[in-house]
């Protein structure tokens, strides 16, 4: 059963058919493999295991997938695009499949001229993230054609969600709450950092979710140091903080929590205080949250209490960036940044700051739909904690 339903898709594919008729592209090609997985799932609802692979749109006519023989049948049952071609460079190196039928790239430029007619220009999405044997096969086999990147154009589509994708985040944020309690209650003295993870993985699955954003993140003590720490099975001990994170999807889309907790059940006054200059930056940046605002207006207040505390040497990450099929993907609010933030965004608040002497690392995330009236917490539950 597949995730992505044919209503959604056809109007993604639509939306990048007008791409190609604005640039006179005769198709393009949109480059997945399973750590760049948002764009290909973006047309498809589907990634493939072990194998890399691409998806082409004419702008005439209909899509196919290009990938592996070992993804045909998982593809042909579950991918949102279900026509495959087969070619080495998307193979897993040095299998072999007998029974498979593997093309070329010059063999699919014939059958697509004989499809499309003359081909002058092709789309490429992705092409900086494409291993380069890859890059070279395709542009070698499309020989005398102008190959044209529209990786920002295409990317841009995803940037404001449909109802269907808040929907699915929405889902996925009320998991991630499941997944809260469940880490919370995992963490005391002398338990495994990967109790934590375990007991919020379970939470999650239990219940739906079908993958993660990232892996678990659990930090204690001066592991939290390592900004996206993953659990271990170093013990909790009493007095220290632990720095918990979790990003559960549904049908692709990712929720998620993050949050410092007291191994001993209660702050100590410094804790106390290291958290209430994570929550004020946190308020501040809420505050931002309003159509029509720039990355770096989201961004300056927060940076300025924390240059004020004399925090913003530790600090790694800016404090806002969008959600959706990654838990962290473009646009990313930073200091520089002159992006927009517009009605139907999914945008999270992320502060943190790292390497401190004393407090280590620490992390609060939550995050919010963006309407034409401000932010709406897709988890009421963690706004109100994060901002108390």
């Amino acid at each position: 059963m597949g995730y992505l339903g044919t209503k959604e898709r056809d109007v993604r594919l639509a939306k990048v058919q007008n791409i190609l008729s604005s640039n006179n592209l005769d198709f393009v090609l949109v480059y997945y493999d399973e750590f760049n997985i948002g764009n290909g799932w973006y047309l498809t609802g589907w990634c493939p295991q072990f194998e890399s692979g691409a998806v082409l749109v004419p702008r005439d006519g209909e899509p196919m997938l290009l990938g592996g023989p070992e993804s045909e049948p998982f593809a042909k049952l579950d991918s949102a695009i279900t026509e495959t071609r087969n070619f080495p460079v998307f193979m897993v190196p040095d299998e072999e499949y007998p029974n498979a039928t593997i093309t070329n790239f010059p063999s699919l430029f014939q059958e697509l001229k004989a499809k499309l007619g003359n081909i002058k220009r092709v789309g490429l999405v992705g092409g900086g993230r494409m291993p380069a044997d890859c890059y070279r096969q395709i542009t070698d086999g499309f020989s005398g054609v102008e190959i044209v990147d529209v990786t920002g154009d295409y990317v841009a589509l995803r940037y404001n969600k449909s109802d269907w994708e808040r929907e699915q985040i929405r889902a996925a944020f009320r998991l991630a709450d499941h997944c809260y309690d469940a880490m919370a209650k995992a963490i005391t003295n002398g338990a495994m950092e990967i109790e934590v993870a375990a007991a919020g993985e379970y939470a999650a699955r239990s219940r739906g979710a079908t993958g993660f954003g990232f892996s678990a993140i659990v930090g204690s003590g001066p592991r939290a140091n390592a900004v996206v720490p993953t659990a271990t099975t170093k013990r909790m001990a009493p007095g220290e903080l632990v720095m918990i994170g979790i990003a559960p999807k549904v049908n692709g889309y990712a929720g998620v929590v993050g949050d410092s907790l007291p191994v001993s059940g209660e702050y100590t006054d410094s804790q106390r205080e290291c958290m209430n200059h994570l929550k004020e930056v946190f308020r501040l940046t809420r505050a931002q949250l309003q159509p029509g605002r720039k990355g770096s207006e989201i961004d300056a207040p927060g940076r300025a209490y924390y240059k004020k505390h004399d925090l913003l040497q530790y600090l790694v990450c800016p404090f806002a960036h969008t959600i959706g099929l990654h838990e962290a993907e473009a646009p990313f609010f930073g200091p520089h940044s002159s992006d927009v933030l517009k009605p139907g965004m999914a945008v999270c608040i992320d502060v943190s700051f790292f390497g401190h002497p004393e407090w280590h690392g620490t992390r609060i995330e939550t995050g919010y739909e963006i309407t034409d009236n401000g932010p709406v917490p897709f988890s009421p539950r963690m706004d109100k904690l994060l901002t108390e």
